[in-house]
């Protein structure tokens, strides 16, 4: 299988900087799908398995804004919400001129193909969806969260390592890094660090301040994206940790949204399902493919 190539693009009325990405699978083949990261992680860290389901279908995993190796603009200051992120995605799915994605995506990035596709319902860019522990939340828990735990963890993360070795050592097995595999921790790491603006050594591609702020600004509205939607979706939870949180009037909704809407929940799984069940990532996002190559007038 060929490498993953590396791709850049201008996004026009985003500002300065660029969005980068990976492309795996044939060079000549019509764009199947998008994956998109969580919260202070990085493209690279999903793309072996993206390698794994492109034998014969070509996919970008991007890098948002803030994270990797993109180069667009982050003001952490005075964020409310996610769509910012969301509208980096429509221009990306614009310029490439996308169509019958499967749009797909980890916790963060999961709610942003969400909110992305809610945006384009009435379009054939996106056919369906696949999200990996979405951050879907109840409102009474949305409350406060600028004090939250996940903040104020984001905002004491240290930034600066001497080299790659100092920080896989200081992350192997421990914290939200405690289930990944080697090879996963290292393939983040290969663009989770850049040369330090100041000074020797490596910093966080992801600054803890951009980490905290998009853990703050939730002030987007998931449920409603999720329910104006046409796209089927199908939506992976984990069993301990879960960042989809139904209390009983939202589960009465995710209820009305059958057959539309699937859930699983991924028993034994944390929140970090896609680094801990790769394959379960392939089996998903290759059944996803069948079903959109099946509705008719589509390949």
């Amino acid at each position: 299988m060929p490498l993953a190539r590396t791709r850049r693009f201008r996004l026009p009325g985003r500002g300065q900087g660029d969005m980068a990405a990976y492309e795996v699978g044939p060079e000549d083949a019509a764009l199947a799908g998008i994956f998109v990261h969580a919260n202070g992680f990085n493209a690279a860290t999903y793309l072996e398995t993206l390698e794994s389901i492109a034998v014969q279908s070509r996919w970008l995993a991007v890098d948002q804004r803030g994270h990797g190796r993109t180069t667009l603009a982050t003001v952490a200051d005075a964020r409310t919400d996610w769509l910012d992120l969301r509208d980096d995605l429509l221009a990306l799915i614009e310029v490439l001129n996308a169509r019958d994605l499967v749009l797909s995506g980890h916790s963060m990035g999961g709610t942003v193909s969400l909110l992305a596709s809610a945006e384009m319902r009435g379009s054939d860019r996106v056919a369906r969806l696949v999200l990996f522990d979405p951050v879907i939340l109840p409102a009474p828990l949305l409350e406060g969260t600028e004090g939250s735990p996940m903040v104020q963890g984001a905002l004491r993360r240290r930034a600066r390592f001497s080299n790659v070795d100092e920080a896989f050592k200081a992350y192997r097995g421990r914290g939200a890094f405690r289930t990944w595999p080697d090879d996963t921790l290292s393939a983040y790491l290969s663009d989770g660090l850049r040369p330090a603006p100041e000074g020797p050594g490596l910093a966080l591609s992801c600054s803890p301040q951009w980490e905290a702020s998009n853990y703050a600004a939730q002030g987007h509205d998931s449920w409603a994206a999720l329910s104006c939607g046409v796209q089927p979706i199908d939506i992976f939870t984990s069993e301990t940790g879960s960042t989809f949180r139904r209390e009983a009037p939202e589960q009465e909704r995710l209820e009305a949204l059958a057959p539309r809407v699937t859930v699983q929940t991924v028993v034994g799984a944390s929140h970090f399902l896609p680094m801990e069940r790769p394959d379960l990532v392939k089996v998903a996002l290759s059944a996803a493919l069948a079903h959109v190559r099946a509705i008719p007038n589509r390949t």
